[in-house]
């Protein structure tokens, strides 16, 4: 802004200015000229005094330039850096979020009217059509152990579904202490709301899981995570197999939430628990079927349905002595 005030001045400097007798008066000219013009033209000079006058123009010209870097480096200049002004907007802008969700809470789920959401039969959760829905995922393989699988996840062909490829292998770290690897996995990030607080997904409304997907004929694990911070639990999850056909064609997927069976480090356990709906964190996807090679999967969309046709409540036998708190 100094540098386009400094200009402007000039040109009106040099509308005020009469123009100088450069043939009677050649130095005082040069400085004239140079001071009232705004476009820096050349001024006529006298024939023997050509070398004299590139000098002093050269001199002028490099005097310019440095008040013009001393008033681009001013300090006034220079973006202003605050660390409490930014933990003020930082402060602002949660409790602007927090006041959105209070609202929102009043008004109904995800701000719209409760009968709205009750009579709601299907709906998608996760769909694939920019890199802001891309970054709400995140994928890892056995590498983080020292193994050789690689998995990335990129936008599908027109940006209409994402894409998640990859190398598989089997082969086990050389660490001395790993004796098995190979698989891959791609998991959603548990949804965050004002001051980090993690957020749940309420699906008790519905009974299926539902997903358009197109693979390459291998089978495949989806998982589901409950919402808890019991630090015991955070290795447990409900597991179901998803078969992919393979070829050019989309297939859709329906799993009910009733056989999805429970896990915990990766084992199935004796004692079964039926999923809780209204507290769902994260989904994610597995591939570990020891076929060393490439794979893919791409996915459109991710929803939940209600299946008016599917009455099962649990699909897994419990007894007193696998599950005693089920029969008191």
């Amino acid at each position: 802004m100094a540098l386009v005030h400094k200009l402007l001045n000039g040109t009106y400097i040099l509308r005020k200015c009469p123009k100088p007798r450069v043939a009677s008066f050649p130095f005082w000219g040069i400085r004239f000229a140079d001071y009232c013009s705004s476009s820096f033209q050349k001024p006529v000079a006298a024939p023997g005094k050509a070398s004299f006058q590139r000098k002093t123009k050269g001199n002028l010209e490099e005097h310019h330039q440095r008040e013009v870097a001393l008033e681009i480096t001013s300090p006034e200049d220079k973006p202003e850096t605050s660390f409490d002004k930014a933990i003020k907007e930082e402060m602002k802008d949660h409790f602007r979020r927090l006041k959105d969700d209070i609202v929102k809470y009043w008004i109904g789920p995800e701000g719209r009217p409760l009968h709205e959401v009750l009579m709601e039969q299907a709906k998608v959760v996760w769909q694939f059509r920019s890199k802001e829905d891309l970054d709400k995922w995140t994928v890892t393989s056995d590498k983080v152990i020292g193994g050789r699988s690689e998995v990335f996840l990129k936008m599908g062909k027109n940006n209409q579904s994402a894409l998640l490829y990859g190398t598989l292998s089997s082969e086990a770290p050389q660490d001395g202490e790993s004796g098995r690897s190979g698989y891959c996995a791609m998991v959603s990030k548990i949804p965050r709301g004002p001051f980090e607080m993690k957020r749940s997904y309420d699906w008790s409304q519905f009974n299926t899981l539902y997903l358009r997907v197109r693979g390459d004929g291998r089978p495949w694990m989806v998982n589901i995570r409950e919402d808890t911070d019991i630090i015991q639990k955070k290795d447990q999850m409900y597991s179901y197999f998803m078969f992919t056909r393979g070829g050019p064609y989309w297939q859709e997927v329906k799993i009910p939430f009733s056989k999805f069976f429970f896990s915990n480090q990766g084992r199935i356990r004796d004692a079964q628990y039926q999923l809780l709906l209204d507290k769902i964190s994260s989904i994610g996807f597995t591939l570990a079927d020891k076929v060393d090679g490439p794979f893919f999967l791409e996915i459109d969309f991710i929803g939940v349905f209600t299946d008016p046709a599917h009455t099962e409540e649990f699909a897994y036998e419990n007894s007193p002595e696998l599950n005693p708190r089920l029969f008191k």
